[in-house]
């Protein structure tokens, strides 16, 4: 249950300001369809995190334990650096043409997501957990809690969310999960 919610919590607040919930935004405001943009984000998620997760469980496995809490003790302190990077979307999904709203979304949401510190965080994440899945759904989860009502809300409230302090509070989390694990911490 652990893992589970450490990995829920920890994506939730890094993903506000990030350039997935960027990319909600953009997606909720232009086709107004939350249902089917949220199918897409679950969908592609699922894919990449389960990827992210497998290449996690294979290093956890590959690894040495003393070498294992080296490099996710950096790694945490490393994904804590890039959370005060904020993010931007450099293009945006031209016409949905014939892949419609649920395949743009789930094309866009998947490439956006291929090295982003949301996937790191589910490789590093599944390198300390020994649940898998409870690292993926947890992971997945926390995508669609900050995502969603990005997607539903799109126009209204955006330019109020104070997003410099959540990617503070986030960077705070994983430097925190950082020098735990450096102090010989388990955190599962």
């Amino acid at each position: 249950m652990e893992a589970f919610l450490v990995s829920t919590g920890i994506v939730a607040i890094a993903e506000f300001g990030d350039k997935s919930q960027l990319l909600a935004l953009m997606l909720g405001a232009r086709f107004r369809k939350p249902w089917v943009i949220l199918s897409g984000i679950l969908a592609a998620t699922l894919l990449n995190h389960a990827a992210a997760g497998l290449a996690g469980e294979w290093i956890r496995a590959a690894v040495s334990a003393d070498a294992l809490r080296w490099g996710l003790g950096l790694s945490f302190i490393g994904i804590a650096a890039w959370a005060l990077k904020p993010d931007s979307l450099d293009s945006a999904p031209g016409r949905h043409g014939n892949y419609g709203v649920f395949g743009v979304t789930f094309i866009a949401f998947f490439l956006v997501e291929v090295g982003d510190k949301t996937q790191v965080a589910t490789i590093v994440l599944a390198a300390q957990y020994a649940s898998l899945w409870a690292v993926v759904i947890g992971t997945t989860l926390g995508l669609l809690l900050a995502n969603a009502p990005a997607v539903f809300l799109a126009d209204r409230f955006a330019p109020r969310i104070p997003f410099k302090v959540i990617r503070h509070v986030a960077a705070l989390l994983f430097a925190a999960m950082g020098v735990a694990v450096l102090a010989g911490f388990q955190l599962g």
